[in-house]
Order: structure tokens, then sequence, then C-alpha cells
């Protein structure tokens, strides 16, 4: 008998080692976005979206940017980048009907982001998790949303978009 239970413990301890090896890798949905220039502006790059637990991890790198200066950074409503300027992409992405504000406060557009941050020869590098986003499901889906670069930086606090001023790259959130 000690045999029998041995060998089911041993068999049930390998599987949960390689449901959890498996789990982080490659099992969670995942998004991609090329950011292309609106009209009369450089800055481009490619961001990718990765769900983690109850938030979304997004990273990337941008270039064409102002230099040493912040940039507003949004999820918008609408996956339309046709307009030349970005506009076609709506607001900021929404669900929960709340007020624009800080990257971190419970008051906030779901697609309220951290400013990016160009160095000096104008690129950004960036990773951080937005709490409440998913990708491919429910009302805080980003799949099929647009990504929006700003000139200026959000100031957390105007109302209804933080000040960020124009469009300057634009893409469409697609699921890869």
């Amino acid at each position: 008998m000690p045999h029998r239970n041995s060998l089911f413990l041993a068999v049930m301890t390998g599987a949960t080692l390689a449901g959890c090896a498996s789990a982080p890798g490659g099992s969670s949905p995942s998004a991609r976005a090329n950011l292309v220039p609106t009209k009369g502006n450089a800055a481009r790059g490619q961001v990718t979206f990765q769900q983690t637990g109850t938030s979304v991890r997004v990273a990337g790198r941008l270039s064409g940017l102002k230099p040493n200066a912040e940039h507003g950074f949004h999820v918008h409503e609408k996956g339309d980048c046709s307009s030349g300027d970005g506009m076609s992409t709506g607001g900021h992405f929404n669900p929960g009907g709340k007020g624009h504000g800080h990257h971190a406060g419970a008051e906030r557009h779901a697609g309220d982001m951290p400013n990016l941050k160009a160095d000096a020869n104008g690129n950004a590098e960036f990773r951080f998790d937005v709490p409440g986003l998913s990708i491919g499901s429910g009302a805080a889906d980003i799949v099929g949303k647009g990504l929006i670069v700003h000139r200026d930086p959000d100031d957390y606090k105007s109302q209804p978009a933080g000040n960020a001023g124009p469009r300057i790259a634009c893409a469409v959130i697609a699921r890869s």
C-alpha cells in the first residue's frame, strides 16, 4: 500500500509542477500593436500586451519621439487609425464610465496608462502593468481598440483626457 501512495504522490507532484511551469509562459492571452506615425509625425514602435491575472503587462519600444520629453499614452475606444490624425480612435477606452485620472488610481478610464519618457535620442523603452484590463474577453477587453501616443504628457487630471495634445502615433491592438 505505501508503494501505491508514493506512486500517486509522485504522479500528482509531477503534474502540478508541469502545470505551474507552463502557465506563466505560453497560456495567458496576448496582443500586439504596431504604432505608426500620424500625418506629419515620426513616432513609431511595437507594443506587446500580456494578461497577468487581473492586469495586463504592457511593454514596448518607440522611436521618433521628442527627445527628453514625456508623452501621453492611452488605449482608445475605437480601433480605427484611418483619419491620419488619430482622431478616428475616439476617446479613451472607458467601459466603466469613470472620469480621467492617474493610471494608478481607482477613478480613471481603463485606457489611462503611464506617460512614456523619451531619452535624448527620442526613444522610449517601457514595461508596466495596468490593472483592470483584459485581453480577449469581458468589458475591459482591449483587442480591437486603438492605441495612441500623444505629443505632450498626460497631466492625469484635466477632463476628459489629460490635456496630452495631438496624437502623434496610432495603432490597432490585435490578438497575437
